[in-house]
Order: C-alpha cells, then structure tokens, then sequence
C-alpha cells in the first residue's frame, strides 16, 4: 500500500485538465506538497500546489526541476500531448513530437527522479495512459501511447525491487480541453483523478477508468474484427 496522507507528489501538466484534478485530489487526501507543473508556472491557480516550471521534452528543464523538488516521493506522468498525426500523410516530423512528449518525457522524468523516491524511502510512479493504448485510431497519439503503456510495464519490473510502485491509468474521453470537440460520453477530470488515486493506494497496477476503456482492454484477446470491424467488411 502507497500512503498519500503526508507524502509528496509531483504532477506534470498539473495546471489544467486531469492534472489540476490529481493536485487537487492529492491535498484532499492529506498530500503534504504538491508539485504542479507546467511550461509557464503561473498557470497553476491551485492555492496550496507548489508551481513548477517543466518542459518534459527538454534535459535542462527535467533536471533543473528535479534539482529543486527532492522531497518527492509520488511521481505522477500526466503531461501529455496529442497531435495525431496521419502516417501516410501527415509530417514526420509530428510524429517525432508525439512520442517526444508522450514517451521520452515521462522516460525522462522518471529517470530524474527514481533516484529521488529512492533516497526518501521509497515511494509510487503512475503514468498517464490512454484508451488509445490499445486502439489504434490516433494515428501518432496511438502509438505513443502504446509506447507508453509498455514503458510502464518494463519499468514496474525494474523498479519494484527498489522499493518503487508502478500504476498505469487508462483513460477514454475526459472533459478537458483536449477533447472539448468530441461528440462521447466523457468522465469528468474528478472521477479519473480519484480512481488514479485509489490505484495508487491500493498499489494496483492499472487503472482502467471508464467503461470504454474496460471494453477495449477485454477486446484485445479477442479476433482483431472485434476491435476493428471494418477489417470484417
């Protein structure tokens, strides 16, 4: 079990969307200090959260950003981007910057600060995945995410033995800013964040967060057709 109460967390893209709702959701719980993160710090508008500059993308920022938050001891991945570019026809170039951001940034600020949770004693990882993980309809976003999702499977295995949990979150359409033009049902940030939570409580390694999301995930041992059924026609 992962305590919250009395910990400290650290959560990129913490000032909108399901970060602002994790931070919130973490001093709820009895969080000590909150990390919030994002590109331009004055973004954070959480009273209590400690703001943060982070470009998870950038070396130079991740380190300077681990330099200044050594207490952490939860380490969440939220930041995200979604480009979705087309493979056939959309810029390579894009697709690099899917995967810069949605998995060389959490690889690179994980690897910052495992050695951080290890000197504390020890602590949780929870990464941001998405439906999309399995389904691969987003083109870039898909596979960075699918990227993503394996990721966190190889690191569950490295870092346990050094005292570290690891909990994957998957996620269909949430009401926030990156999917204000979906015609879907969607969770709110609120419900997502406090199920991310208890997983991280309960040291659960995944989080499935909506019934879409559960779906998928029991489609993937079925026949490729039930996932894609266009493939059928």
């Amino acid at each position: 079990m992962t305590t919250i109460a009395g910990a400290t967390a650290l959560v990129t893209g913490g000032s909108r969307g399901i970060g602002r709702a994790l931070v919130a959701a973490l001093y709820e719980r009895g969080a000590r200090k909150v990390y919030a993160t994002a590109r331009d710090p004055r973004t954070v508008t959480h009273p209590d959260a400690v703001p943060l500059a982070l470009e998870v993308s950038d070396p130079a920022s991740v380190a300077a950003a681990a330099a200044q938050a050594q207490d952490v001891t939860i380490l969440i991945n939220n930041a995200g981007a979604a480009v979705n570019a087309s493979y056939l026809d959309g810029a390579v170039d894009d697709v690099r910057r899917e995967f810069e951001t949605n998995f060389y940034g959490p690889l690179l600020v994980t690897r910052a600060f495992v050695p951080v949770i290890e000197r504390n004693g020890g602590g949780h990882l929870l990464n941001v995945h998405s439906v999309l993980s399995w389904l691969a309809l987003g083109g870039s976003y898909s596979a960075s995410k699918a990227a993503l999702w394996s990721q966190t499977n190889s690191l569950r295995l490295d870092l346990k033995p050094r005292g570290i949990e690891v909990t994957g979150l998957h996620v269909g359409y949430v009401d926030t800013d990156m999917a204000a033009g979906v015609d879907a049902p969607k969770s709110t940030p609120e419900s997502v964040a406090a199920q991310a939570l208890d997983g991280i409580a309960a040291n659960a390694p995944e989080v499935l967060a909506d019934e879409l999301t559960r779906q998928v995930k029991a489609g993937l041992s079925a026949d490729l057709t039930a996932l894609y059924p266009q493939l059928a026609a």
